[in-house]
């Protein structure tokens, strides 16, 4: 398919709407009239890239009603990029058509767009930073774990009981002020801590190793001046 293929179905669409259509006019693919109202550019081209969208954002000098048109594809991987594809027309401001053997789909409006906020997850973000110590992770980093105040919260644990041998859930998040300790042991996430009975844990091996890969987060943590928490 070239992009010249994609005019006809895009002509057609929008000559059934009343629009008088143009074509390659002042550099824009097409133009589209239709009395009073502002004027609608569409631009082609054979994927959605960000050259496609650069080119949209740069016609919005011109009207607001701009769209992006590309050939539709099939199957999962289309229908998932053109999800996403909408999500970003929509916070540039740009339309965006699929053309198909069988006409043209408009996946969303040119318009406005004002992002909605969610408290929870903005609460959320605001809690995880404020519990965090420090600042022990790089920004971009991929090759190590991401260090969250939850990580941060069992190493103090595994650091207590690699001091104390073992402990109470109850007695630990009073002294480390973790009020998630009883989560952290009984889910434990990490496979760190073991129960060896009723309410009483201590750290396995990997919990040990953990401590040693996990040192220079730790040296950066306050240390447990905690009193004796041995169980007895």
């Amino acid at each position: 398919m070239r992009e010249t293929d994609l005019y006809a179905p895009v002509k057609t669409f929008l000559e059934a709407q009343g629009y008088e259509v143009k074509a390659e006019v002042r550099d824009c693919d097409i133009v589209a009239v239709r009395g009073g109202e502002d004027p609608v550019i569409i631009e082609l081209k054979l994927s959605l890239s960000l050259a496609l969208l650069m080119q949209g954002v740069s016609r919005q000098a011109m009207t607001d009603a701009v769209y992006v048109a590309v050939p539709a594809g099939k199957g999962k991987r289309w229908l998932g990029q053109i999800k996403d594809a909408v999500k970003l027309c929509r916070r540039l401001g740009l339309g965006l058509m699929s053309v198909r053997s069988s006409g043209v789909v408009v996946h969303v409006d040119p318009g406005p767009y004002k992002p909605r906020k969610v408290k929870k997850r903005r609460e959320a973000l605001l809690k995880e930073f404020q519990r965090r110590v420090g600042d022990p992770n790089t920004g971009g980093q991929t090759r190590r774990k991401i260090i969250t105040a939850y990580r941060q919260d069992a190493l103090r644990i595994a650091r207590h009981l690699a001091a104390e041998g073992q402990g109470k859930p109850a007695a630990i998040a009073k002294v480390l002020d973790v009020p998630k300790a009883a989560t952290i042991l009984q889910k434990d996430h990490y496979g760190w801590f073991e129960r060896v009975d009723r309410g009483v844990y201590e750290l396995r091996d990997a919990g040990q190793a953990a401590l040693v890969d996990f040192k220079d987060v730790l040296a950066g943590m306050p240390e447990d001046t905690s009193p004796d928490l041995k169980v007895e």
